[in-house]
């Protein structure tokens, strides 16, 4: 009798790969970004979709229809598939993978107690070339599926445990927890975490780390317009798995640090934060902005320490 497989995998463009490559088995695209905006523990819920619904409304603009059929519906499908015998999840190294690959790993292990689940970790030549699994040849992809881990109950104990840290109110107990687990097969968690910490503000200049490289990219350079700006940061911080929708998100909240982005010039007062001797962190506070469970602007992060502050009012 054939097994039945369903892969999960990070986006569109892996699953027509895998399909295009005729990988056996079933498909189901997590359409999330769950590294942005608030989340919930309870993944999959109505009060999940409801916090999601209303950042990507907020932040991007999205209308209740295409959620309904970019996000909703495929999830409901996900929540059709009962019958299998593997559950294979591919979610690449960065930060916006790794956050979306412990929130299924959390619905699975509510929602699929006693499936077989394993996890496919592309190599990395180095920490500044990432590449996606539509990069891979056909023949890399085949040895990613054969090399396959296959988590044990404390391996997707783990990962929901990690979740549940990032869905909470305070960074302050993920940032102690998340390095002391050397045996778990989640290589590149830690890493993510890290990165997940450094988006608080600087107490340097209010200005996160993914911010302050915004910053920098456009004093060192010389770009002509906003799409050279973008097209340098994707290169830049490919740890972080940002599309150009991120970014110009966060330029549409920092352009007061720009006097023009066409030529990309900062102003006097853009140039001051870089170099933190003006702090931006009063311009930019936003109680309705989330990190995972944790108001971003309710804690601030020490590059010289490592460590991250909460500000109690």
């Amino acid at each position: 009798m054939k097994s039945k497989t369903l892969h999960i995998t990070n986006g569109d463009s892996t699953t027509n790969y895998l399909k295009k490559l005729n990988i056996e088995g079933e498909f189901i695209t997590w359409r999330e970004m769950l590294c942005e905006g608030k989340t919930t523990i309870d993944v999959g819920s109505e009060r999940f979709w409801k916090n999601r619904f209303l950042y990507l409304k907020s932040s991007y603009k999205v209308t209740k229809q295409k959620f309904i059929n970019y996000t909703l519906k495929e999830y409901r499908n996900l929540c059709n598939k009962k019958q299998l015998d593997e559950i294979v999840l591919w979610f690449e190294n960065d930060l916006f993978c790794q956050i979306n690959m412990i929130a299924v790993i959390s619905w699975l292990k509510r929602y699929r107690k006693g499936y077989t689940i394993s996890i496919i970790q592309p190599k990395q030549k180095s920490s500044t070339v990432y590449k996606g699994f539509s990069e891979l040849t056909e023949n890399q992809i085949s040895q990613a599926l054969k090399k396959r881990i296959h988590l044990t109950l404390d391996d997707i104990e783990y990962a929901d445990y990690i979740w549940q840290l990032y869905c909470s109110d305070s960074p302050l107990r993920l940032e102690v927890v998340y390095k002391f687990n050397p045996m778990s097969p989640f290589q590149n968690l830690t890493t993510a975490v890290e990165d997940h910490l450094k988006r608080f503000p600087s107490i340097h200049n209010g200005l996160n780390a993914v911010e302050n490289e915004i910053l920098s990219v456009a004093h060192a350079n010389v770009l002509k317009n906003k799409d050279q700006l973008v097209g340098t940061l994707l290169k830049s911080q490919p740890h972080y798995g940002y599309g150009d929708l991120q970014y110009l998100q966060k330029l549409e909240q920092l352009k007061s640090l720009f006097t023009s982005f066409n030529p990309v010039k900062l102003s006097r007062k853009g140039k001051q934060v870089l170099e933190s001797k003006l702090n931006f962190y009063s311009k930019l506070r936003n109680e309705e902005s989330y990190l995972g469970g944790a108001k971003k602007y309710s804690f601030l992060y020490n590059s010289d320490t490592e460590k991250l502050l909460q500000i109690t009012s």
